[in-house]
């Protein structure tokens, strides 16, 4: 029991922290919360997702609200209760954030990942916001999962459970087919060599969501399955004089979502694995499937808001790049040891040589950390505020908006147990790396210790 307490207990100690942090926060409401807390209410009236009159059915896929109209069934209809479900699916998105790192990247990243992923504001929000995001991101966090030991092991039986769940996903937000991104490439990547065995596998995972597709879309509610293609979201302009800025989703990612730290450890650490390519060969392959998830899911979102002047994709960044989340956690945390590996592979003793290294291994350590502690900070200021603006740019009165009816105040238990909350994720990462560290401090202090006095005498 002590040695299964030991080995789980850092991402435990993650669950637990976040979950504690969670609380004192929301929940946030605003229009869309309302709207899709009717429409979940109305499944448990009328058996479909209706808003406002009957037969009006709401823009979305529906296995959300089915899944949320159970939920209030079994435990009481109301939006805090709601919310408990949409915290529910945010740690599961936790957890699978840690399985794809530890399968790409090792144990320790994925640790870190998972950390980083729960700590953003971006996450935290989300969390506590009764929006469908959060389910469609388990479901596809779920689908990648499945779907990278499909791949490898080249198993039609995996392939239909990634499928199946690609299909969930899709079902609750159409958000999902970003998905497809990563799972196409790690499918490149692996090389398939059987062609008609790739067919069989295709298949296996495509058939699920065409077959539930057409069940809902064609037969069970009448919308056709055009009405997939024919979203407000794609129709609906900017008002007039609303000139979109390119630079709107760097706006989100950098001042709310993700912070400076944060998108500045991720660019360091693609930069670190693409000036030596050939030091980090085994994992530069998942670094470049990470970008390119990144790049397709922020490329699209622009393409909408500023290329089409479409007014969702603009003001609603939050909720269009958050199937990016994932891979920005997964670049940042394997920084930390991509520094440590060129800074063991520096045979060059001459100072200036050291001091580069030390520098770059230093900030390679503190930069995930430091960001972390940021996020935190701003998602504490968050709790305080009884209203925040996601804006679209500086200065420009457009966004995503937020109401919190229950802000903590600066002095109360609420701010303690935010401290409890972070001590415990601390305290998971700590314990996970207590081994790693002493090892990593030892090779610094060797590295940076002359061999004998001779070297300091000449």
């Amino acid at each position: 029991m002590r040695k299964l307490l030991s080995e789980n207990y850092p991402l435990l100690g993650i669950l637990i922290g976040i979950t504690l942090f969670s609380v004192t926060m929301g929940p946030f409401q605003n229009g869309d919360t309302q709207w899709e807390y009717e429409a979940a209410s109305v499944v448990i009236k009328w058996g479909m997702p209706y808003v406002i009159t009957f037969g009006n059915m709401i823009n979305q896929p529906p296995l959300g609200f089915y899944i949320e109209a159970l939920f209030f069934k079994i435990f009481g209809l109301s939006i805090d209760t709601g919310v408990i479900l949409v915290m529910l699916f945010g740690l599961g998105c936790i957890i699978l954030v840690y399985k794809i790192g530890k399968f790409l990247y090792g144990k320790t990243t994925g640790l870190l990942a998972a950390a980083l992923f729960a700590s953003t504001p971006w996450q935290l929000v989300l969390s506590r916001s009764f929006l469908i995001d959060m389910q469609c991101l388990f479901f596809s966090l779920f689908c990648l999962f499945v779907g990278l030991y499909a791949i490898r092991k080249a198993s039609v039986k995996l392939f239909m459970v990634s499928g199946i769940l690609f299909a969930a996903a899709f079902l609750t937000k159409l958000f999902a087919v970003f998905t497809l991104v990563p799972l196409l490439l790690f499918s490149v990547y692996y090389r398939p060599k059987n062609l008609r065995r790739t067919f069989s596998l295709l298949g296996a995972f495509l058939l699920p969501v065409l077959l539930f597709s057409f069940l809902w879309y064609q037969i069970i509610s009448g919308q056709g399955l055009i009405s997939i293609f024919q979203h407000n979201d794609f129709s609906d302009f900017n008002a007039s004089g609303v000139v979109p800025s390119y630079f709107f989703v760097s706006n989100f990612l950098l001042n709310y979502g993700l912070g400076w730290l944060f998108v500045g450890a991720a660019f360091l650490s693609l930069l670190i694995c693409f000036s030596r390519r050939k030091l980090f060969s085994k994992i530069l392959v998942f670094d470049l499937i990470c970008l390119a998830t990144i790049v397709t899911v922020v490329g699209v979102n622009t393409f909408l808001g500023a290329g089409l002047n479409l007014r969702s994709p603009y003001q609603n960044a939050i909720k269009y790049d958050y199937q990016s989340l994932p891979f920005f956690s997964l670049l940042v945390a394997v920084l930390p040891s991509k520094c440590l590996l060129l800074f063991n592979s520096a045979k060059s003793r001459r100072k200036l040589n050291k001091l580069l290294f030390s520098s770059v291994v230093l900030i390679g350590l503190v930069l995930p950390a430091a960001s972390m502690l940021f996020n935190l900070r701003f998602a504490h200021l968050l709790s305080l505020w009884p209203s925040f603006l996601f804006r679209v740019a500086p200065g420009v009165n457009a966004g995503y908006f937020f109401f919190n009816y229950t802000p903590i105040a600066w002095y109360s238990v609420e701010v303690g147990v935010q401290h409890l909350g972070f001590a415990f994720l601390a305290s998971g990462l700590l314990w996970a790396g207590r081994h790693k560290l002493g090892s990593w401090l030892k090779l610094v202090v060797a590295k940076l210790k002359p061999k004998n006095a001779l070297s300091r005498a000449g």
